[in-house]
């Protein structure tokens, strides 16, 4: 198991032992954007509507290195016709941005940083691969790809933490990044999708955004994945009675 790359599944099995509120035709919407032009996608809302949750059931799916049929018996996917099309056979990537942010802080090289440290996990376990002086994360993705034959997954959850808690200087170097990533001219050759979740969306950043190649399921306009990635009024008036809390205070929490 990898720090970014092919984490396994241990992450969602973890939330199946506990009150897991079954999302999991999300999966479903996801495996429909693979290999199309449609194939980036990015979940924006605030804290508390599972999005966490998400990348890690994505991650348990998609994730090559385990065996998550298991974990998905009894959930609404596993009776979906495509269930097992793309189920464990892919290599994923998954970075978690809060994890860089609270690992190396304000450091003027962070994103230096997040890209050597990715490299050097790629490096070790494509042991055939290497790496030109002049080589740079993209490349030595094209490179792998080149040859296993296989796409990646890519999950970034918290997508914007490194923008809202960073500096200037910093979030233009990442914004660089994704693009270098995710909008060049090798991006569908790479990834067979990418999904990505924040708070603020894509769009909040103006000039410095860059990434209009995702596709964005905001607060306001998530169709049709919006049942999907928050709570319907059923589940939390079952979550409710199950935890003897009062439906109305909770609804008037959230809203």
């Amino acid at each position: 198991m990898g720090n970014y790359i092919n984490k396994g599944n241990d992450g969602f099995a973890s939330l199946c032992n506990s009150k897991f509120v079954d999302k999991s035709m999300l999966i479903a919407e996801v495996n429909s954007a693979m290999m199309t032009e449609n194939r980036f996608l990015c979940v924006t809302r605030a804290r508390r509507f599972g999005k966490s949750v998400a990348v890690k059931m994505l991650n348990a799916y998609y994730d090559k290195s385990c065996d998550s049929q298991n974990l998905f018996q009894g959930l609404a996917i596993s009776k979906d016709e495509d269930f097992e099309k793309h189920l464990n056979r892919y290599p994923v990537l998954y970075l978690d941005m809060t994890d860089f942010v609270t690992k190396y802080g304000n450091d003027e090289q962070l994103v230096e940083h997040i890209k050597r440290d990715i490299c050097e996990e790629l490096l070790e376990l494509y042991k055939g691969v290497v790496m030109k002086p002049n080589d740079d994360l993209m490349d030595l993705l094209v490179s792998i790809v080149n040859q296993t034959g296989e796409k990646f997954v890519c999950l970034i959850d918290e997508w914007d933490a490194l923008c809202r808690e960073g500096q200037e200087k910093q979030m233009d170097e990442y914004v660089n990044l994704l693009r270098r990533l995710f909008k060049g001219s090798m991006s569908e050759y790479v990834f067979a999708c990418s999904y990505m979740t924040g708070i603020l969306p894509i769009k909040k950043y103006g000039e410095h955004s860059a990434i209009n190649v995702f596709y964005e399921y905001s607060m306001t306009d998530a169709s049709p994945i919006e049942e999907f990635t928050g709570f319907t009024e059923q589940e939390v008036r079952r979550l409710c009675e199950q935890y003897q809390m009062p439906f109305t205070e909770t609804k008037k929490w959230y809203d």
